[in-house]
């Protein structure tokens, strides 16, 4: 699979952007374990051009994560324009364009999906940032905005006659959020159309080995990008390629990995923005990392109320002594 002039063997997985979860010490924990491809958090391109400091923060990244996405977002083609140069000055492997995020502050602002009510506007866009910076356009982006309105196979066409060098598709329309099934046939018609020849990345209900292997199957896609499933839970970069390549399932990360990479993990995050944003951050991580646990509740709400370094690793302690043989 190429991006540009990135070469990727084999069946790729991607992480997703998501914010306040795809940050450096996130990312790198995930391409250790199996992600090929990790993506930045959003970014405001509004942000980025007034130099506000934690969107300029979001543009960090080190080597040993490449290759890396920078994905940006916003409705306004000068402000797109300005953005992705800034993007671009960090010398990442690819720049991506966000017109899928179907959360409401971002929507609202006319950013993300809500451009997929405005398709001139969108195809516009992309076409100014392509024009505008020598690194690799990509865009991830939804079926539609609901039901009925899912042109996703025509735009996919007009995408790529504006230039970019991949697109990621979820499986869902805005109105579905997060919620209901993926549906991959539109994922698979796009990836299948006889004029389309740019990579095609399926999102959206990969959860494991056998659903990136159904999705695979049903849609023949190029890579496959994994968001939520991935939250607490690296290691489903590791299985599923596992299950790929071999059609058996890899038994769980056993106590004394999972306490690792949580300890891993929080010590990262502490370093690069803070105790008090990190721990509270952490908080969306932690019973993924310890999934299945028995008469775990007590630990959960512990870890979930503590806003002390200290006391965080007091209990992971305490895990230990209680989980580990």
């Amino acid at each position: 699979m190429k991006i540009g002039s990135l070469e990727i063997i084999g069946l790729p997985l991607f992480l997703a952007p998501m914010e306040d979860v795809t940050d450096p010490p996130f990312r790198k924990i995930c391409r250790e374990l199996g992600a090929d491809v990790v993506v930045t958090e959003f970014i405001s391109s509004e942000g980025l051009i007034r130099d506000v400091a934690g969107s300029l923060k979001k543009l960090e990244f080190s080597a040993d994560e490449r290759p890396v996405g920078i994905q940006i977002f916003g409705n306004n083609v000068e402000a797109m324009i300005n953005a992705a140069r800034v993007a671009a000055s960090a010398a990442p492997d690819f720049i991506d364009l966000n017109f899928g995020c179907p959360v409401r502050k971002i929507v609202n602002k006319g950013g993300g999906a809500a451009l997929l009510q405005d398709l001139p506007l969108l195809l516009q866009i992309t076409g100014a940032v392509v024009k505008s910076v020598e690194v690799p356009v990509t865009v991830k982006t939804r079926l539609g905005w609901d039901e009925r309105s899912k042109p996703i196979v025509d735009l996919a066409l007009k995408l790529q006659d504006a230039g970019i060098a991949a697109l990621t598709i979820h499986g869902r329309t805005r109105a579905q959020l997060y919620g209901g099934k993926a549906d991959w046939t539109l994922i698979g018609e796009v990836k299948n159309h006889p004029s389309i020849h740019i990579p095609i990345i399926g999102n959206g209900d990969v959860t494991d080995g056998p659903s990136a292997k159904a999705m695979l199957d049903q849609t023949g896609v190029d890579g496959i990008m994994i968001g939520r499933a991935s939250v607490g839970n690296p290691w489903i970069f590791r299985e599923v390629h596992h299950y790929l390549a071999t059609g058996n399932t890899l038994p769980s990360p056993g106590m004394d990995e999972r306490l690792r990479v949580c300890r891993q993990h929080l010590e990262t995050s502490v370093a690069w923005k803070g105790e008090i944003t990190a721990l509270l951050e952490m908080r969306r991580h932690y019973s993924h990392y310890f999934s299945g646990l028995p008469n775990f509740k007590p630990f959960r709400m512990r870890l979930m109320t503590t806003v002390s370094l200290g006391e965080v690793n007091g209990i992971l302690d305490d895990i230990a002594r209680q989980y580990c043989p």
